[in-house]
């Protein structure tokens, strides 16, 4: 059993000093920026001129939908969220520490990017899973 946790999806790195980051990938071209890799750019269709660079950890919400039926096993309610970070990538994930209600919840209300235990999920060898999620910027 490691006692460094693992990266819940790929682009979620863990560096052996300092803290975990999300890696995007900027087209050299036009500066889109995506998550995951990708030989092209979506937006002005350059190939191979995408570079990984380290995603910023705010944004403002874009959407949200607050969750009330899942996967057995998950709690609900919870927030399902896409931000905007700060550098125009769009990225999906939940927004936590706040209330599942839209009387509190404001469109564009800023958000940071925050690194946790993701819900107790544990890989057959029993290492532990780091996942990233939004909160309220405080």
């Amino acid at each position: 059993m490691s006692n460094k946790p693992l990266p819940v999806v790929p682009y979620l790195k863990i560096p052996e000093a300092g803290d975990p980051y999300l890696e995007g990938q900027k087209c050299g071209d036009c500066g889109a920026t995506y998550l995951g890799e990708r030989n092209s750019c979506s937006k002005c269709g350059a190939r191979d001129q995408l570079k990984p660079v380290t995603l910023p950890n705010s944004g403002k919400l874009y959407s949200y939908s607050i969750v009330h039926r899942s996967f057995p096993g998950i709690e609900v309610p919870y927030v399902s969220a896409i931000v905007d970070l700060d550098d125009g990538t769009a990225i999906k994930g939940n927004l936590i520490n706040i209330e599942p209600d839209p009387e509190i919840i404001a469109f564009d209300m800023a958000v940071d990017v925050v690194f946790g235990d993701a819900l107790g999920r544990k890989d057959s060898d029993g290492n532990s899973y780091l996942a990233y999620f939004f909160q309220p910027k405080t």
